[in-house]
């Protein structure tokens, strides 16, 4: 009878390796590197020590997977070493992509990142969504992540995935988006519309919540990134939030958490695009501040004109000290702190941060949100309130961060740049 080597790996007369054994060599491949994304640069045999995997093995590792372009060389390892300095390792991925695309009220937007989360693309276009049915919004869509993939094939960037966010109750397992108020959208396939319009593209596409992917991108690449228990708090048209409690994104039971927009706060007040009466975001949501602040004629009100030059007229005014703008903007900072104070007291996050339109007014919506705070909060010394510095991308980038957890999860999507024979 003969004897197998335990210690050499078995091979197929065809010199392939048996599944469980790629199995393995991939999810050793993902260990690696996902811990060079989240450690920094490392020697190889600091890896070997930090992943408990042997330093031959390791050494293996990081040679396949700067092979494929996810690593590379770093710079030499000199302070407290003993000896022959080590060479350090460092994420790479510059031709790898991730595709984040928005839908909101006012906007279409896409971003791709690679996997450093280095923005190579970024466009948004002003669109009256809601006056448009699903059909011509997902065209709108198709074009711009057409004009994204244009930029991945000219840069020899492979895209590895697209997540589609979108406020709105999302069924993620179908695609579906179940139920977005403010686009007036009810069980709407978009990820089958767009891979249909995109011709089945070679990766995958999801839809997610874009308050969640807006926490996560906070997470990962936000002023206050890493913070394990951090609440994001959007204001658009709608208003809705993500929660991260010990670095995970909490979802409930059915993936429809962070809905924090519709908590009934003022019973008997305006009526809500969800059909309720009195939702948060009829006291603190962009219409609210825009009905407040300028005549239904006022340009600042109009849809169809960006985002961001729309705001940017608000907080002129606010700077010349125009009455009606400052009252505006100060009713809703103390909304924006009442409701803000309940999250705060149900969830204890060390960061509380404001995105969407409450960033870009944060100057006169904070103090008198933290007034409220103060009055409010059980420990309000224990959440530190910041603007995010990522803008109306937070949600996009984090679908973009999100889609390249692919390749995070199985590194050989990368091809081998010089493939063994």
């Amino acid at each position: 009878m003969a004897l197998v080597d335990a210690a050499r790996p078995v091979r197929r007369p065809d010199g392939r390796q048996p599944a469980d054994l790629a199995l393995v060599r991939r999810n050793n491949l993902a260990l690696v590197l996902r811990h060079l994304r989240d450690a920094g640069p490392r020697s190889r045999a600091t890896v070997a020590v930090e992943t408990g995997l042997n330093r031959g093995t390791v050494s293996s590792l990081v040679s396949e997977l700067i092979d494929r372009g996810l690593v590379r060389e770093g710079d030499v390892q000199r302070e407290g070493s003993v000896g022959r300095p080590g060479q350090t390792v460092e994420l790479d991925g510059r031709t790898i992509g991730g595709i984040g695309v928005e839908i909101n009220v006012d906007y279409v937007t896409a971003i791709v990142l690679d996997l450093s989360n280095t923005p190579v693309f970024e466009h948004r276009v002003a669109l009256d969504v809601q006056a448009l049915p699903p059909e011509a919004v997902l065209d709108a869509v198709t074009e711009l992540s057409i004009m994204a993939l244009a930029v991945c094939d000219k840069r020899d960037i492979m895209a590895v995935g697209m997540t589609l966010a979108i406020p709105a109750l999302v069924e993620r397992e179908d695609g579906v988006v179940a139920f977005a108020p403010n686009l007036h959208w009810t069980q709407v396939n978009a990820v089958d519309g767009l891979r249909h319009r995109l011709g089945r593209p070679g990766f995958a596409i999801r839809v997610e919540n874009d308050a969640n992917l807006a926490a996560l991108g906070e997470f990962a690449m936000g002023c206050r990134a890493g913070t394990a228990h951090l609440v994001y708090l959007t204001g658009e048209t709608g208003v809705g939030g993500g929660v991260m409690v010990d670095g995970q994104l909490l979802r409930g039971a059915e993936g429809f958490s962070g809905e924090i927009g519709h908590m009934p706060l003022n019973p008997g007040g305006d009526l809500c695009g969800c059909g309720r009466r009195g939702c948060w975001e009829t006291m603190v949501g962009l219409a609210a501040l825009l009905r407040m602040a300028a005549t239904p004629d006022d340009p600042v009100r109009d849809p169809s004109l960006d985002l961001e030059q729309r705001l940017a007229v608000v907080r002129d005014r606010a700077d010349e000290g125009e009455p009606r703008t400052l009252d505006a903007l100060k009713l809703v900072g103390e909304a924006l702190g009442l409701g803000a104070s309940i999250l705060l007291n149900v969830f204890n996050p060390r960061v509380l941060v404001l995105g969407g339109y409450f960033a870009s007014l944060g100057g006169y919506l904070l103090a008198p949100m933290l007034a409220e705070l103060r009055a409010r909060v059980m420990a309000p010394e224990a959440c530190e309130v910041v603007l995010s510095t990522l803008g109306f991308t937070a949600a996009a980038r984090g679908g973009a961060h999100v889609a390249l957890e692919a390749v995070l999860d199985d590194p050989t999507l990368a091809p081998l740049r010089h493939p063994t024979r």
